[in-house]
């Protein structure tokens, strides 16, 4: 079970991927169990037609592009994946370099769908302090 569990974590985090680039929620809504809960630190959804219809936060800033590390996953066992990835954000237009946040994934599998997904501050960047933690934006571009 464990390598389909890690095979599932790694499409939902792509399809995951794909919405925040477009604003396509419709292709999570398959991976997700009925119930699922989505815990975020903006608020907490329950149920896939919720997350669909009010995951708003999951679309491309007008201003910024947005790309994505490959997550590093781990295998807790019992249907547990905890993903550590970066998001690099970068202005429209110009490709400068705007922002990077680091963030944990920590998903729950049951059934062969998500059934919870909680996102918070990477304990990796954390330790290095190198990078913004998942719940924070600045107001205007950072500069390198």
């Amino acid at each position: 079970m464990s390598a389909e569990d890690l095979e599932l974590a790694r499409r939902f985090l792509e399809t995951l991927a794909a919405a925040a680039r477009t604003g396509n929620r419709e292709a999570l809504v398959p991976l997700l169990a009925p119930d699922v809960v989505w815990e975020m630190p903006q608020r907490d959804l329950h149920g896939a037609d919720e997350v669909r219809d009010e995951a708003t936060w999951v679309a491309p800033p007008d201003d910024l592009d947005i790309s994505f590390d490959d997550p590093e996953l781990s295998d807790l066992g019992e249907g547990r994946i905890v993903a550590e990835t970066r998001e690099t954000y970068r202005m429209k237009g110009s490709g400068d370099f705007a922002y990077v946040r680091a963030f944990r994934i920590d998903l729950t599998i049951r059934d062969r769908r998500i059934a919870r997904y909680r996102r918070g501050p990477s304990t990796r960047a954390r330790a290095e302090g190198s990078v913004m933690n998942a719940t924070q934006r600045p107001s205007s571009p950072v500069t390198t």
